[in-house]
């Protein structure tokens, strides 16, 4: 998801709307600023009015609201040379922060992040998710989420919202997890507010490798450049497309679904139904099978794929060389489709990627010399827990893009053309 750039919503105000209508654009547009000011440190109102082309007297309105929906908060700033008071700066409140969530097949995770997107702390349990019911998952990771809600009230933190990772199609306007075949879930409406009961926000049901795409986007610095296709390794696989620096999901929200590729017509049965899908090859579970290790316990999986792999035991090297290849043939075709030519590999695929990518690279030069350079293909920037983490950038973006669901109303002001 892009973020605005500066001025441009003031610019957008020469067009007719009603004063809320403005109102809420240039809360939106102080907060942001405020936001993106906090590498440097806390902002003045003086640099405020500046950075965003609103009068002083419309800041001062703004961030009254900003600080009393506790989003905003003051701090003194270090005295200067010159004679005079010191001045007051503002910045995103620390004392506020979004929980991340996530569901996966092998897994339950939790994320605390702060509004200026810093990761406060994580809690993550193993559990074999498939063949349970959503009611008991969701129960799990309910008890898992208080015990982060638990730690951030000790630290003085309140959570304001969440969203919350799923490895399947949904519908966000629901919160229905449509089809989730490594879960077995079809048509699941999950109870997703009731994990964050006091969250002022809400909670918001994201696809779990959309959601590990938009971490990239965040806690990337320009790498990947503003096109890519992030691929998930997980039991599953998934990819999240980024074009323009925003999330591509299709006209459904359903764009991605590339671990359901046929590439072996003649191949193993899917988790979906099909026959032959890239999963069946490159998904975590088909990898261990191949290598000889499918029935070790959830915890030790891949330390022990890593361990045999590092030894050169020969059916680990293979299966993993052939997912490799398939990985490539299915990286390139989408590609071709959407017009990329960088590939941000994640999940179990960062993982391996000692042994994973120079194979992989070798099956897309083959298959579409050219097409993605070597120096185009890179490994998640977010790390561990990136679902959970993009869920609550998610939040955080949602918190700039509408702030007024956090305040009270303020008294309108009028529309501004600087």
């Amino acid at each position: 998801m892009s973020e605005p750039q500066p001025g441009s919503e003031t610019r957008s105000q020469s067009i007719p709307g009603s004063v809320g209508d403005v109102r809420r654009t240039n809360l939106a547009l102080a907060l942001t600023s405020i936001a993106r000011a906090a590498p440097s440190g806390p902002i003045t109102r003086a640099q405020l009015a500046t950075a965003t082309g609103l009068t002083k007297a419309s800041i001062s309105s703004l961030v009254l609201d900003l600080l009393t929906g506790g989003v905003v908060r003051e701090v003194a700033l270090e005295p200067r040379a010159e004679r005079g008071r010191p001045g007051v700066g503002l910045e995103m409140n620390p004392g506020r922060a979004v929980v991340g969530m996530e569901i996966n097949v092998d897994y339950i995770a939790a994320e605390l992040v702060s509004l200026t997107r810093e990761r406060l702390l994580c809690v993550k349990r193993f559990r074999d998710n498939r063949g349970s019911s959503a009611a008991d998952v969701m129960a799990d990771l309910a008890e898992l989420v208080n015990t982060l809600l638990a730690e951030a009230a000790d630290r003085g933190i309140a959570v304001i919202g969440g969203g919350l990772a799923v490895p399947g199609l949904i519908d966000q306007a629901t919160s229905t997890v449509l089809t989730a075949p490594n879960l077995g879930w079809s048509g699941e409406t999950l109870d997703a507010r009731g994990l964050l009961p006091e969250a002022r926000l809400g909670v918001t049901l994201l696809n779990e490798a959309n959601a590990a795409a938009l971490a990239e986007v965040r806690s990337r610095t320009g790498t990947a450049g503003p096109d890519f296709v992030f691929v998930s390794g997980e039991v599953g696989v998934g990819a999240g497309f980024v074009i323009a620096g925003s999330l591509f999901v299709g006209p459904a929200g359903h764009a991605g679904e590339i671990g359901h590729l046929v590439l072996e017509p003649e191949g193993l049965p899917c988790s979906c139904g099909g026959i032959g899908c890239l999963e069946t090859i490159a998904g975590q579970d088909a990898i261990l099978r191949a290598a000889g290790l499918a029935d070790d316990p959830l915890e030790t999986d891949m330390s022990r794929l890593l361990s045999a792999l590092s030894s050169g035991e020969s059916m680990a090297v293979a299966a993993v060389q052939r997912a490799a290849t398939f990985l490539g043939m299915a990286l390139v075709s989408t590609a071709r489709l959407m017009g990329v030519s960088t590939v941000v590999l994640g999940g179990h695929f960062a993982v391996l990627a000692h042994w994973l990518v120079p194979p992989l690279f070798e099956s897309m030069q083959r298959h579409a010399p050219g097409l993605i350079r070597a120096d185009r293909v890179l490994l998640s920037s977010a790390g561990e827990g990136g679902a959970a983490f993009g869920c609550a950038g998610s939040v955080v973006q949602s918190l700039l893009d509408a702030p007024q669901f956090l305040i009270r109303p303020g008294p309108a002001d009028v529309a501004e053309h600087p």
